[in-house]
């Protein structure tokens, strides 16, 4: 029996037992995680393909380790135009071992279970939501108040007069001395 697991954007093939190094997860060494992303499951020769996924299977796996890959090393050459550029990355990986792939009535029974937890957790936020209106009324008030106050900081800029416009426009109109050309004899004209 194996199954293919979606995770970290990368489609990975299992079986019990099995040990991945998989993109990077916010898990601790010895935390259990479960892959409900599963997209296809083997089983006797028989296989089950998800549409995009298959609601009753999940993957349960433990982590082994946190660790880096191998260092991959990133070298940019333009010849002859003294351009070179060297880096390197060593990826985050998380490695884990593939205990059990659920498929069935066994998934269905916990999935079932989790909603009445969550339903505890939604009834707590109700009580939430009558402060955030509190704090909603006061937000109005205070931007009327920064307006009033951007109002007052504004300076007036003085109006131009057709007094100004003409000094303006003389400054413009300026030119420089032009110089005579010198003819080929040497002497100006």
């Amino acid at each position: 029996m194996f199954a293919v697991i979606k995770t970290g954007g990368k489609q990975y093939k299992t079986h019990e037992g099995d040990v991945l190094h998989i993109e990077k997860l916010n898990k601790k060494k010895g935390q259990k995680i479960t892959f409900n992303e599963v997209l296809l499951i083997e089983d006797d020769g028989k296989a089950v393909i998800g549409t995009p996924l298959i609601e009753e299977a999940s993957v349960k796996a433990v982590v082994l380790d946190n660790i880096k890959d191998k260092k991959i090393v990133i070298f940019k050459k333009k010849r002859r135009k003294r351009y070179k550029k060297k880096a390197g990355h060593r990826q985050l990986l998380t490695k884990i071992k593939v205990e059990e792939i659920v498929y069935g009535k066994s998934v269905s029974k916990k999935e079932t279970q989790k909603p009445t937890k969550e339903k505890k957790s939604e009834s707590e936020p109700k009580k939430k939501p009558a402060s955030k209106k509190t704090t909603e009324k006061k937000k109005p008030q205070e931007k009327s108040a920064k307006k009033t106050k951007k109002e007052t900081k504004k300076p007036e800029k003085p109006k131009k007069t057709a007094a100004s416009k003409k000094k303006s426009s003389d400054k413009k109109t300026k030119s420089r001395p032009v110089e005579k050309k010198k003819s080929s004899s040497g002497k100006k004209e």
